[in-house]
């Protein structure tokens, strides 16, 4: 018997040896993003250790059974040897996958799923990625190897005592110890007696909104996403009568006259956040926002890329924890800008200088209905492969012009960069000729930024320019910005937007309306006297309507005129006029009730109206 007490123990000492690596990474994890937290609480680093036993014991579940079965067995060497490996070697894994989001929540703004840490959509990539992150990045496995030593070198080895045969009264007792420490493990796992086990959305309850990530740890956030495909539940807030009342997704276009026939050019600009502009290292954009209509207040529906595609042509957000276009609703009809224009008589494009098959665009692209996707296996041109990504900006763009002088008028057509992404690598020809700025993008920013003036200057020389529209939008915002302004989670989905018609000179001025990118799509339509019923979860720019929807870490953020309202499904909670608080440091839901119901009234009504068109396929109108 005293042997097995003290196997028992010798789980559980293993299990704090575990905890206490945990702490170290949750440490790490805040020294690495110390810039993208204006301030933390005492609450959260108490609250992580609650997820922090739920994912360890988890993954130990199968080692308390091995330690703890009743049984001669375990007291074996080369038994108790292998246990010591198989223990040291799960756990290590799991410990770290924290690794990866020392540096990628900087890009995703949030704690990694299984479907990120298993590269959903970048498989062509992911070879030189890797080899490209570890060089860049080198001080992660380096770190990650002494930290492995340690923690082998802390796993306590099993003491044993002499002691007399075991009787069946002893047995019984190992039997019943077994039974209560294996559901002492299994509570825990689940976070305590609660109703339902304890879920990523639980991390609000130990700090602010903005202090998710310093709560949770990786391995729990892949364990509650670990081959599950996301499947939404209605939250039936309302009837349906009541419900298109407050809000309908089902939109007429209003026309004023016959269509125009413009051609119409999209660019979607990598990681070109708000915060880049007009600093120095944008000087042709800046130089085009002053002939253009500029969005000040614009904004992203998602933080990653693969957001931004079915957002900005198909008005679609992004309000799951999974993209749209890698879950499991990703082969849902839409009735989107590729189709509609098409209906109007355009050609219709897709270019993506990335490996075919990047993030999905091109099996998007076959649900969205575009005519033709272009990627590298296409491009015709220069050698510009950057060792990466695909083909470097300039030269892509000048293959997007030269394609586009080959199609037949009027043409619809969307254009995503890559050279802004990490690794942020330039071609050599160029080192030293943009300025580096003051964060890592800035430089790989100026080098995309000349593309594009490489573009309109070859643009403007052919006939189908003065007869274009072009839309300009980021996908999503940078890593690391330096202004507190856009650690927040209003400042987090600022970028550019921003409309600019060569022939048409009343197209210009800044305009305050709140803009998103699902916005996009009933703007040109109406821009353009297109007339067309559709569902779209945007508006006009030409609308009364000034709201914004965005969802990150499990909470839904609404932004209404001058207020933002963070809800995370069931209750509100912040109310901020974040024009006036651009820190969000004042809390306005005591103060002002009103405007807390007012707004959660219509984000419970959004969020319904989209889950129940998600779920039954309803995001197209029949005829």
């Amino acid at each position: 018997m005293q042997n097995y007490l003290q196997s028992v123990k010798l789980f559980f000492k293993r299990f704090l040896v575990v905890l206490f690596v945990y702490q170290i990474c949750r440490f790490l994890f805040y020294f690495f993003n110390r810039n993208a937290f204006e301030s933390i609480s005492f609450k959260g680093f108490l609250g992580g250790i609650h997820f922090d036993l739920s994912a360890i014991a988890y993954i130990n579940l199968i080692f308390a059974v091995m330690h703890l079965l009743p049984g001669n067995f375990k007291y074996r060497p080369n038994y108790q040897k292998g246990l010591k490996i198989a223990f040291f070697t799960v756990n290590l894994i799991f410990i770290l996958t924290n690794f990866v989001d020392f540096e990628y929540y900087k890009f995703t703004g949030r704690r990694s799923t299984f479907g990120m840490i298993t590269a959903t959509g970048m498989e062509n990539e992911i070879g030189g990625l890797l080899f490209s992150f570890l060089v860049e990045f080198w001080y992660l496995p380096l770190l990650a190897i002494v930290l492995a030593f340690l923690f082998w070198k802390a796993i306590p080895n099993l003491k044993m005592v002499t002691e007399t045969s075991s009787s069946k009264l002893q047995s019984l007792k190992q039997s019943g110890l077994f039974l209560l420490f294996l559901a002492t493990v299994f509570v825990i796992g689940r976070g305590g007696f609660q109703k339902k086990p304890l879920k990523i959305v639980d991390a609000v309850n130990y700090g602010s909104i903005n202090q998710s990530a310093i709560v949770l740890n990786t391995p729990f956030c892949i364990l509650k996403t670990i081959g599950k495909k996301e499947t939404l539940e209605s939250p039936k807030f309302y009837s349906e009568k009541e419900l298109n009342t407050i809000f309908n997704p089902i939109t007429v276009t209003k026309t004023s006259g016959k269509p125009t026939k413009k051609n119409v050019v999209i660019l979607i600009l990598e990681s070109f956040g708000r915060e880049n502009l007009q600093c120095g290292q944008t000087p042709f954009l800046d130089s085009l926002i002053e002939k253009s209509m500029f969005f000040e207040n614009g904004f992203a529906n998602g933080k990653l890329s693969i957001d931004a595609v079915p957002s900005t042509l198909s008005s679609v957000p992004s309000l799951m924890n999974n993209s749209l276009i890698t879950s499991s609703y990703a082969i849902n009809e839409v009735y989107g800008l590729p189709k509609i224009m098409k209906d109007n008589g355009y050609q219709t494009s897709f270019f993506h200088g990335a490996f075919n098959g990047s993030q999905n665009f091109d099996q998007y692209c076959k649900v969205a209905g575009f005519d033709a996707y272009y990627g590298k296996d296409q491009y015709e041109g220069p050698e510009s492969f950057d060792g990466r990504w695909g083909i470097f900006d300039e030269e892509f763009l000048q293959y997007f012009s030269r394609k586009l002088s080959q199609f037949k008028q009027p043409f619809f057509t969307t254009l995503f960069t890559i050279s802004s992404h990490n690794p942020y690598i330039i071609p050599e020809k160029y080192k030293g000729k943009f300025p580096k700025g003051n964060t890592k993008i800035q430089e790989s920013i100026a080098y995309s930024d000349f593309a594009l003036k490489r573009f309109f200057e070859t643009a403007s020389k052919q006939d189908w320019y003065k007869n274009t529209l072009f839309v300009i939008v980021a996908d999503h915002t940078s890593s690391e910005p330096k202004q507190a302004k856009f650690k927040t989670n209003v400042g987090k989905f600022r970028i550019p937007i921003l409309f600019f018609d060569p022939s048409n000179p009343t197209l210009v001025g800044k305009n305050s309306k709140n803009l998103q990118q699902i916005d996009v799509m009933p703007s040109i339509l109406e821009y353009l006297n297109i007339d067309a019923k559709m569902v779209t979860f945007g508006k006009s720019y030409q609308s009364d309507k000034d709201f914004v929807v965005y969802y990150l870490d499990n909470i839904y953020h609404y932004i209404s005129g001058d207020f933002y309202l963070a809800f995370d499904g069931k209750k509100s909670l912040g109310l901020y006029n974040f024009k006036n608080d651009e820190l969000l440091k004042n809390n306005l839901l005591k103060t002002n009730p009103a405007k807390a119901a007012e707004m959660e009234r219509f984000i419970k009504a959004y969020v319904q109206s989209f889950n129940e068109r998600i779920i039954k396929n309803e995001l197209t109108l029949k005829k």
